[in-house]
């Protein structure tokens, strides 16, 4: 596996994907290893786990790549290298993740071994990254679909630009879900004053694809008791952060939790009144499963990855819109058996939808070639 920054670790939908993927091969009996990019947790130091070289998590070996800080060129040097060290790794199968690590799958197909690519989204078109990342990003999407074996990806949407562009056969395969245990508000009470149905909750990576500034936007124009809980960590995107803060910091209302895991993020999920998803760019959003998974009423942008997911059992407002999001919610929130239904409806649905069994086997079976 070639493409996170670490498992095991929530840095964000790709490590979560290559963590559920790798776990599971290795319990049916596959040697797995996972290229992990040196360097700290996004987040902080605190929420580094230990995957160190030479070291084995739930049967995968961990591989360590350095690399440098600067984040215009940690990925495309730790690609590099995690690739030319790969050449030499006897692999039945690489299997790489993303836009930006896909720029070198080509050196280990000029050693003929079988590579894979999910292509989590479209990432260049994501406003974190400027003018050479988005042409080292755009330059992987192309190596993907000239030079992989077989290339995945997680939106109909992404499949037919695909064929548009560059007339590439891909495979549909999507993320997959389970169906988690509820938790009651216990250490999100403590800690941030939260009860049962008393916020609206976004959860994800600050960054400016995201969305953020409209929900905040949106909310602060909305006369209501419930909070408003911003719960994730930044990622390269330090103006962005500084701007949200500041926006946050306008309304007591406001709550940012920074990262989260564990019992804490269970808990968020389990007591949210209402989940947005506001972003402008998208793949798949774990985020967005996970909550539906929980039984939350969802509002999310109305872009072809979210609408893929949800279908009729979310609420949606026009992408980019900060009046129709205004109304959407404050629609949600004055009625509550309105947004007790679609959260009803919402947990049968995504994990029948959606599961990582299904999910593994259909790519179990594109690197074997398609038998």
């Amino acid at each position: 596996m070639i493409g996170q920054k670490r498992i095991p670790s929530r840095e964000g939908g790709v490590e979560i994907v290559v963590n559920e993927l790798s776990t599971r091969l290795a319990a049916k009996g596959y040697e797995v290893d996972a290229y992990n990019r040196s360097g700290y947790h996004v987040s902080g130091k605190e929420f580094d786990i230990d995957g160190k070289k030479g070291k084995y998590y739930k049967g995968i070996r961990i591989i360590v790549v350095p690399t440098f800080r600067n984040g215009k060129l940690n990925a495309i040097v730790y690609a590099l290298l995690a690739s030319l060290r790969a050449v030499f790794g006897r692999y039945h199968v690489i299997h790489y993740h993303a836009e930006g690590p896909c720029a070198m799958l080509w050196i280990p197909k000029l050693f003929g071994i079988r590579v894979v690519a999910t292509i989590h989204g479209l990432d260049w078109k994501r406003a974190k990254w400027g003018n050479f990342a988005s042409y080292v990003l755009k330059f992987g999407e192309k190596m993907a679909a000239k030079h992989a074996d077989e290339v995945i990806v997680l939106s109909k949407n992404v499949q037919q630009y695909f064929m548009d562009t560059y007339k590439r056969n891909t495979h549909f395969i999507p993320n997959g879900i389970y169906k988690p245990a509820r938790r009651p508000a216990k250490l999100i009470r403590e800690k941030y004053g939260l009860e049962k149905n008393g916020y609206i909750l976004f959860l994800g990576r600050l960054v400016p694809e995201k969305g953020i500034h409209y929900l905040i936007d949106a909310f602060s124009q909305i006369d209501t008791d419930k909070k408003l809980v911003i719960a994730g960590g930044s990622s390269h995107s330090v103006e962005y952060m500084k701007k949200i803060e500041e926006m946050a910091a306008k309304d007591g209302r406001v709550i940012m939790t920074d990262f989260v895991q564990g019992q804490v993020l269970e808990e968020l999920y389990s007591n949210a009144y209402v989940f947005v998803l506001p972003s402008d760019v998208e793949g798949m959003a774990i985020s967005l499963l996970e909550a539906m998974s929980y039984g939350n009423c969802c509002l999310v942008s109305d872009i072809a990855e979210n609408m893929e997911v949800v279908e009729d059992k979310a609420c949606s407002f026009q992408k980019g819109n900060v009046m129709d999001l205004k109304e959407k919610l404050a629609l949600l929130l004055k009625n509550e058996e309105k947004a007790a239904d679609y959260g009803k409806s919402a947990s049968d649905f995504i994990c029948s939808k959606y599961n990582w069994e299904d999910v593994l086997n259909r790519t179990c079976v594109l690197y074997n070639g398609g038998k």
